[in-house]
């Protein structure tokens, strides 16, 4: 499957319009035997095969090549900048399953009243509002009106050590975390209530409720344990998309994360951090997918029959 995805963004990428080289001949000064002698030197010269060969060759050994900008390993410019980025997916991740949980079976448990209503209408909101334009809000509120939160950036201008490095960075990322988890959170909190109320209506739980058993016995017993398999899948479809969501907040906030360094490098054409992204990408989505399915087979052994 990784094979297939990187095969699949390598042709999409060389089939863009433009290249890295566009602006070179443009320029009057540089001879168009210049250029057929840079692109001799990054690999450009070859045909397609040959360059999605030594590219698969050197992915081999770990190595992702050089980047066309900046003249540096492709390998040390992601690591420089991966670590913030999963920092940020991670925390959104679990806080929006967590809250998407807990207001999805409170809404459900509390149909047509007025708890009900109002996660409801939250929820349309937070699935019908656009990332960008959520985060220019919440700037526009709590960074010019209010002053709460910076603008955009990772740290502040005087530099700071230990302890208040982190608090000083965690302050930074309020703002860009939770744009990412009050924009995630609409579709899931849906999600969860429809299920939830197919739940209420089973057999099983109207048995359970004859019984005298308390709400708390019910949440646990009966409800959560058969919301866990469709969420767990649902956890691990959903890393592309906060990965992807990534790529236009830390733009919008001056955050220099893999987001960002992705979206620098698709302007300028920089092909080989453009690839190296796109796998490591479709290597934690690969990762998170199979990590719900060895989580669904411990929960659920019988699906090892099918």
């Amino acid at each position: 499957m990784l094979l297939i995805i990187s095969l699949i963004s390598f042709i999409a990428i060389h089939s863009a319009p433009n290249s890295f080289f566009g602006a070179g001949e443009l320029n009057p000064n540089m001879t168009k035997e210049a250029v057929e002698k840079l692109k001799a030197v990054y690999g450009l010269d070859k045909s397609w095969i040959e360059q999605y060969i030594d590219w698969i060759y050197n992915l081999l050994t770990l190595n992702f090549g050089i980047s066309f900008v900046s003249g540096s390993d492709v390998s040390n410019e992601i690591l420089n900048r991966l670590p913030i980025t999963l920092v940020m997916n991670i925390i959104s991740l679990f806080a929006v399953f967590g809250l998407s949980i807990y207001l999805g079976i409170k809404s459900a448990m509390n149909y047509e009243k007025s708890n009900d209503y109002l996660i409801r209408q939250l929820s349309v909101v937070s699935f019908s509002m656009p990332s960008f334009y959520l985060a220019l809000l919440f700037m526009i509120l709590f960074s010019l009106e209010l002053d709460i939160f910076p603008i955009s950036g990772l740290h502040s201008v005087e530099p700071r050590e230990g302890i208040h490095n982190i608090l000083d960075m965690a302050w930074h990322l309020t703002l860009p975390i939770s744009v990412m988890i009050f924009g995630g959170v609409g579709s899931l909190v849906i999600y969860v209530r429809s299920l939830t109320l197919e739940i209420l209506k089973s057999d099983y739980y109207y048995f359970a409720l004859s019984r005298g058993i308390g709400n708390r016995e019910l949440l646990r017993y009966y409800i959560f344990p058969n919301l866990l398999p469709p969420i767990i899948t649902l956890l691990g479809l959903s890393i592309p998309g906060l990965i992807g969501g990534s790529v236009i907040l830390e733009s919008i906030f001056g955050i220099e994360g893999m987001g960002q360094l992705f979206y620098l490098s698709a302007l300028s054409r920089d092909y080989p951090i453009i690839m190296g992204i796109l796998i490591i990408t479709a290597f934690l989505t690969l990762l998170g997918n199979m990590i719900a399915d060895l989580i669904l087979l411990r929960l659920n052994p019988y699906m090892k029959r099918y």
